[in-house]
């Protein structure tokens, strides 16, 4: 099988690489060839089977041509530029998140003989409030935020274009992704992994939001998975419904930080400031809190048990200093 990543030199996008290496297959068929795409290089890891690694804009006309030339069976589609840059950004926002999705499944509809399975992340975005406090699957989508509508349109093409047989779409609302590595981006919703990561890095964070408010919640391996259960899914199990909001753990930002402080103790739950920011509590005001999810579980995808599972998988997988740790702890 021909897999090709879209978006894989980000943070998910490394994850999905590297998992793929490691089973060195996907869907129950052995990968013959991985393809990794993004504005920047993305790390292409020693692997038993060939990967190529290159600079694209997707956004640019006849990007998304050459990138299918292959014809990929599998194509993961992470590329987007993220909530708080789509809403800052108009312009930008639309002609990466719309126009290049649609560019995508336009130059797969044009390939003759050619319907390959496609996983796109969209997001939770796609719904609007008012909520109920448990929002079931069937709930409308409302966006009130230039990504969350950019989103909710590639939701929509998707399911049109699989509808037509020009693919074979699954759409994954993922939760918010917490702990996310490395450094802060422009997210809304950084604060998130955030007032986590940093007190357990020693260094300060900075909570912009009430400790009352609430989120729907996931780890990195938790994405990964269910990117990888989406890859092998059986659409027959989907009907005309393609696009699932994804298991996730609801918690407060006050819960958050209680389970840093039953992990790391008070030291770590000290370094976090409250430093109110109404243009990020009015983003993070609008997005919903807690999901039934019942068609995702039971087409198999899982999430994290607890906030403190989180943390935890972030010690383990991410903290600076975790793998060399664990790699030394095997070799002794």
């Amino acid at each position: 099988m021909k897999v090709l990543v879209l978006g894989a030199a980000g943070m998910i996008g490394c994850k999905l690489t590297e998992r793929l290496v490691r089973d060195g297959e996907v869907g129950g068929k052995k990968i013959a060839h991985l393809a990794l795409a993004d504005i920047v290089q993305a790390p292409a890891p020693p692997a038993s089977f060939p990967i190529a690694s290159g600079v694209f804009d997707l956004s640019r006309r006849g990007t998304a041509e050459e990138l299918i030339a292959d014809r990929p069976e599998l194509i993961f589609h992470l590329a987007a530029i993220v909530s708080g840059e789509a809403e800052a950004d108009l312009e930008k926002g639309y002609r990466i998140n719309f126009d290049g999705t649609r560019d995508l499944f336009e130059a797969i509809r044009r390939v003759d003989d050619y319907v390959p399975r496609v996983v796109f992340t969209s997001s939770l975005a796609v719904y609007g409030a008012p909520f109920p406090g448990v929002i079931p699957d069937d709930f409308h989508l409302t966006p009130l935020t230039s990504y969350g509508t950019q989103k909710a349109m590639g939701e929509l093409i998707l399911s049109d274009y699989s509808r037509r047989g020009f693919l074979d779409g699954v759409g994954i609302r993922l939760p918010t992704i917490c702990v996310r590595p490395g450094k802060p981006n422009r997210a809304a919703s950084g604060f998130f992994s955030g007032i986590i990561r940093e007190p357990l890095n020693g260094q300060k964070a900075v909570l912009p939001v009430p400790p009352t408010v609430r989120h729907w919640f996931a780890s990195p391996r938790a994405a990964i998975g269910f990117l990888i259960q989406a890859a092998g899914l059986d659409a027959s199990r989907l009907g005309a419904k393609r696009n699932l909001t994804m298991p996730g753990l609801s918690a407060t930002v006050e819960e958050q930080i209680e389970a840093l402080r039953d992990v790391a103790g008070n030291e770590a739950v000290a370094l976090i400031e409250t430093q109110p920011d109404p243009a990020i509590a009015a983003i993070v005001g609008g997005w919903p809190e807690a999901f039934e999810a019942g068609r995702a579980r039971d087409l198999g995808f899982r999430g994290d048990a607890s906030f403190a599972e989180i943390i935890e998988i972030y010690r383990r997988d991410d903290m600076p200093g975790a793998r060399a740790s664990e790699a030394a702890g095997m070799a002794s």
